[in-house]
């Protein structure tokens, strides 16, 4: 039997297999480019600071890609991120409150605001862009009015979230893989997670099927939410402080590029949480990469921008090729 030539077969692989295939590519090539750059790149040391780095973005973008997947987007994720981080901070600092409780207030408050975006957009109907660009507005007003002036002076208790380590690993990277497999799991091994897909693919169809196209949303929402402030608190427990103008601003775009990267369709309906992981390692290494090199930051975030148009090009022919293929 005649064996096709191997640069045809790896074409198709890489158009079938899609796009985490062409990022998982780039981002080899790019830890090769990096290492060979510096020479330091590959150390352990800087390896573990990678993905320290990369741990509550991994936190947050996975219950976001559900949503995503389920045809609804959430641009107020990084005021809620900043949001629940001041809001445990400042409860740490001003009362005797115990770590645990005001965490869990943190993550409430994050989920409230996923409560009332969940309401407006899913019962009322409203559109998710309106009403998450008004609630990212909410949410970072009510964090500047809950302090003007960064937080920090936390007990030694909460540090422990954001700077301990267990065999070697940092705790904020094994949670963030424990919330990836579990979010895998749930994509791929529950009805629940098929639901998730069908209602972003045709919520038509869906609701004619018998799913429940609105709770899906609704409760994917609150989700969402929660997973951001409790990101913003792991983020405030590991650097030592919360700062109400700075913590989470810009946090939705670094989201939104990851999903996309991951092949997330941004119109719902495909995507995986594994392609998510690697669009994650991949904006993780490019920012150590730049920053070991020498690139001062606003370059950086013009590369990140310049990556997230990409990610949008090639989103958009991801999307082409699975609507051809139907």
């Amino acid at each position: 039997m005649t064996k096709t030539p191997l640069l045809p077969r790896l074409g198709r692989r890489l158009r079938s297999g899609a796009l985490q295939n062409v990022l998982l590519l780039g981002l080899l090539v790019l830890i090769v480019l990096f290492q060979l750059t510096t020479g330091v790149f590959l150390n352990p040391a800087n390896i573990r600071g990678i993905l320290l780095d990369s741990a509550v973005l991994l936190i947050v973008a996975v219950p976001a890609s559900l949503l995503l997947i389920s045809g609804f987007v959430d641009l107020s994720i990084g005021s809620v991120l900043g949001l629940g981080g001041v809001t445990t901070a400042l409860l740490l600092t001003t009362t005797t409150l115990p770590p645990l409780i005001a965490v869990l207030v943190g993550v409430a408050a994050g989920a409230a605001i996923g409560l009332l975006n969940a309401t407006l957009i899913t019962v009322l109907k409203l559109s998710p862009l309106i009403v998450t660009l008004g609630t990212l507005s909410l949410a970072y007003g009510v964090t500047r009015g809950v302090s003007s002036l960064p937080l920090s002076g936390f007990p030694p208790e909460f540090r422990v979230l954001g700077g301990s380590l267990i065999a070697g690993i940092p705790l904020p990277v094994i949670i963030a893989v424990v919330i990836a497999i579990a979010g895998w799991i749930f994509a791929t091994r529950t009805p629940a997670g098929r639901h998730v897909y069908a209602v972003g693919a045709n919520p038509s169809a869906a609701y004619l099927s018998g799913l429940r196209v609105r709770l899906i949303p609704f409760t994917l929402y609150v989700v969402v939410a929660a997973a951001a402030a409790f990101g913003g608190i792991v983020s405030a427990s590991r650097l030592g402080s919360a700062s109400p103008g700075t913590l989470g601003v810009g946090f939705e775009i670094t989201v939104l590029t990851a999903l996309l990267l991951g092949g997330v369709n941004f119109a719902g309906g495909s995507g995986s949480v594994i392609g998510v992981v690697i669009g994650v390692l991949f904006l993780g290494v490019l920012r150590n990469g730049l920053t070991l090199i020498g690139i001062p930051d606003f370059w950086q975030d013009i590369a990140t921008g310049a990556v997230l148009v990409f990610a949008a090009g090639l989103n958009y022919l991801n999307a082409r090729r699975l609507s051809a293929r139907h």
